[in-house]
């Protein structure tokens, strides 16, 4: 899809362009567009030549640090970024907790903490949910005391992503439980060193540890660290939750996949003649990039026709947008087909590298796979964003 219907856009794609040419290494490219595991390391690199060039805030404000770009050029960078190779910006600070402090935090937090999101100094993670609390998030337990000028924390997250990286936590806690259950839950800021925090690695069937087991125990926080009030948590819950809903619609992530789909398929033969020439697999492949350019499209029409979070219609970006990335693995594992085998067997019987053995352009095709199984469960699983669509969007 062309977007560039002006001068401007034109010229500000091909700045792009030029920026990830010259910028973006070589062994990073090479990493992703060969669905190889990158570490914390990788991911800080590219943040801080992005950020260099003043480009880490593609969604913030100017008033900020940020671009102050506008949703066409925000869809432009990411479609070109994400064509090119480059790895993603961590989204946990800059799409996330950063938009919820500019929006409900104080001077004193935006002045501390955003500079040092856009420069990636402080690695996020999120702490939502909980045993017991997942989809039903407004179920969450831990508890937070109040005791003078600090929150005493007791209790437990789980399936927090990659905090055994994290520098900070945006966490939601229970700091009352009279009324219903969302009016007693607050948003605060934590630290990760501070004693009393634990954090345990939960192997996941792709065979890494990408999320974590959080326990507290009588850990304290600075009451300056509550963004906006007391029990209004859940107000500023939505509000980050609409901006995560959309950024995991991933567009720009899919069109890449899809044209290394169209390559894998070009490159295997079935009885003589390239995969992509079957009638069958053309059909199944442009029904999935038919319903891609739909959600392009739809995502677009969200960014410029909403002020801020997107609300409600992020559950419409969120469900379609994940399903087309299942769709996506799901067609790449049939491609590569008896190929992938030694790499899923490996990874079952944990003795496997994401480069071992077999042809190298399958080689990460089964842990990708097995990762992109979560897309439509976290994030909030698309039973409840169904319900959300029918409930706020279709007013049922």
């Amino acid at each position: 899809m062309n977007l560039d219907d002006t001068p401007e856009l034109k010229a500000f794609r091909r700045d792009t362009r030029d920026f990830l040419a010259t910028a973006l290494p070589g062994d990073l490219r090479e990493k992703v567009m060969h669905h190889k595991r990158l570490v914390k390391a990788d991911f800080v690199r590219w943040h801080r030549i992005v950020h260099a060039r003043g480009w880490a805030g593609a969604s913030w404000p100017l008033q900020y640090g940020g671009t102050g770009w506008s949703p066409l050029q925000q869809h432009i960078w990411d479609d070109e970024s994400s064509l090119a190779g480059a790895p993603i910006i961590q989204p946990f600070g800059v799409n996330m907790v950063g938009p919820v402090i500019m929006a409900f935090g104080s001077e004193a937090q935006k002045r501390r903490y955003l500079p040092r999101i856009l420069s990636c100094e402080d690695w996020w993670c999120q702490g939502y949910s909980e045993p017991g609390a997942g989809s039903d998030l407004a179920a969450l337990r831990l508890k937070a005391e109040r005791r003078g000028d600090h929150y005493i924390l007791n209790g437990q997250k789980t399936w927090t992503t990659l905090a055994q990286y994290a520098d900070m936590m945006f966490c939601l806690v229970r700091t009352s439980t009279e009324g219903r259950k969302q009016e007693g839950i607050s948003f605060l800021l934590l630290d990760m060193k501070t004693p009393g925090i634990s954090v345990r690695p939960i192997e996941l069937m792709n065979g890494e540890p990408d999320v974590n087991d959080v326990f507290f125990e009588d850990v304290a926080v600075p009451v300056e660290n509550l963004v906006g009030e007391e029990n209004r948590g859940w107000t500023y819950a939505k509000y980050l939750l609409g901006h995560e809903r959309t950024s995991i619609a991933g567009v720009g992530k899919s069109k890449r996949e899809l044209l290394f789909l169209k390559q894998l398929a070009a490159q295997r033969r079935v009885r003589g003649r390239p995969l992509i020439e079957d009638p069958v697999f053309a059909d199944q492949m442009a029904r999935l990039e038919i319903e891609l350019m739909a959600l392009e499209i739809t995502v677009l029409r969200v960014a410029t026709q909403t002020a801020g979070a997107p609300g409600p219609l992020a559950s419409l970006l969120k469900v379609t947008g994940t399903e087309v990335q299942q769709r996506l693995t799901e067609l790449m594992i049939k491609v590569a087909g008896p190929v992938a085998l030694p790499h899923d067997v490996a990874f079952l019987e944990g003795r496997a590298s994401h480069n071992a053995g077999g042809d190298d352009a399958a080689a990460g095709l089964v842990p990708a796979y097995l990762t992109c199984r979560a897309t439509t469960i976290y994030g909030g699983s698309t039973e409840v964003q169904k319900n959300i669509i029918a409930q706020q969007v279709l007013c049922l």
